[in-house]
């Protein structure tokens, strides 16, 4: 299985970071080794003094496709969830100065937090979905699926133009405004539509 993720699709997070406005998708993979082990720690890598959380609305691929159009897109997931794409910022910056591909930054072991999944029949309508993550309490993130530059059936219809889709594939969305740092002790909670979705601590 692989992780597919989609950056800069809400655009006051392009603006916090200074980004560009994509006129496509921006696309890249985390390995199924990003993924953070169920009820283990996101530890802060040596390499890095300023990793970022990120959090997502996610979606599970449930069969293959390739070339799927937007309007069959729907069928080829049935799970929603919520996790967080960690990110070395400053790893991160180094690299697209030099314009380099951002993987040490983004697919780094731990690095990809996949919470609880809940059937997208639950939901009445997906590009209406709130969701938040919380520091120690605190909540630091907010968003809507209403707000993504490309929902995620036109996503779906995207990236199946260069990758086949796969049973288990997860795609992450996309994250909004207000990502920030964190340190050894913070804890993070994620919450789709006020339920908690995950809860990790930092070490």
């Amino acid at each position: 299985m692989k992780l597919i993720c989609i950056g800069r699709n809400y655009t006051e997070h392009i603006k916090e970071l200074e980004n560009e406005k994509p006129s496509d998708p921006v696309v890249f993979l985390k390995p199924d080794t990003a993924i953070l082990l169920k009820k283990q720690p996101f530890f802060i890598p040596d390499f890095s003094n300023d990793v970022h959380y990120e959090v997502e609305v996610l979606v599970k691929i449930n069969k293959v496709g390739k070339y799927i159009d937007k309007k069959f897109a729907h069928k080829y997931y049935d799970e929603v969830g919520l996790g967080i794409d960690f990110t070395a910022r400053d790893l991160q910056s180094k690299l697209k100065e030099k314009g380099l591909p951002w993987e040490k930054a983004k697919a780094f072991d731990g690095a990809a937090v996949v919470g609880k999944w809940v059937p997208k029949s639950d939901f009445s309508d997906i590009n209406q979905l709130n969701f938040s993550l919380e520091k120690n309490e605190k909540v630091v993130q907010t968003g809507n699926t209403s707000h993504m530059l490309w929902k995620i059936d036109e996503i779906i219809e995207y990236v199946s133009k260069y990758f086949t889709l796969k049973i288990g594939d997860i795609i992450f969305t996309g994250t909004p405004a207000g990502v920030g740092s964190v340190d050894a002790n913070d804890k993070l909670r994620g919450f789709l539509e006020n339920k908690e979705m995950f809860s990790i601590t930092v070490k």
